[in-house]
């Protein structure tokens, strides 16, 4: 409930939320995620990987130099350095998406390679880094809440499609 309330705060810049809890159990963490946090540890931890885990939210938002910073699909629009991401649909006004940082760096990753078939692995690596710690499905539930605020019918996607026993693709062809 907190982490609903700290993203529905107007004018928050959505900030990065990392749940330090005592509840360890696969609900818990699944709940927690679900629910908007970024990250979750389980007590005990030790200080290191509290600063491992930091350190790798706060990476994922540095930009590396070089790259397009803005990205054009038939349906979307993802600017990196304004992090803004914009859909328009048929017979629908363009709107801006509400997104998480996470969300939005899991459309822009895909958004950076359209068509390409991302494992969970790749994009724990690519999203979190080398140094996550923990299980692999909490793709899957950033999956499905980008799919419920991108997607027409989340329940039927066309936009970010799942690629039984690979992992995920963006097709917006």
């Amino acid at each position: 409930e907190l982490c609903a309330r700290i993203r529905q705060k107007p004018g928050s810049k959505d900030p990065y939320i990392l749940m330090l809890t005592a509840r360890g159990e696969e609900l818990d963490r699944i709940i927690g995620l679900s629910t908007g946090a970024d990250d979750y540890m389980v007590k005990p931890f030790s200080p290191r990987e509290l600063v491992a885990r930091v350190r790798a939210l706060l990476r994922r938002t540095l930009r590396q130099g070089g790259q397009t910073q803005g990205y054009r699909t038939a349906h979307f629009f993802v600017d990196v350095d304004q992090r803004m991401a914009q859909r328009s649909l048929p017979d629908q006004p363009e709107e801006t998406l509400d997104l998480t940082t996470l969300e939005f760096d899991l459309l822009a990753t895909f958004m950076s390679y359209p068509g390409r078939v991302w494992s969970r692995g790749q994009l724990i690596e690519k999203l979190w880094g080398s140094d996550f710690f923990g299980d692999e499905r909490v793709v899957d539930t950033h999956i499905a809440r980008l799919r419920k605020k991108i997607e027409p019918d989340p329940s039927h996607p066309q936009f970010v499609k799942t690629v039984i026993g690979v992992g995920y693709k963006f097709d917006d062809g």
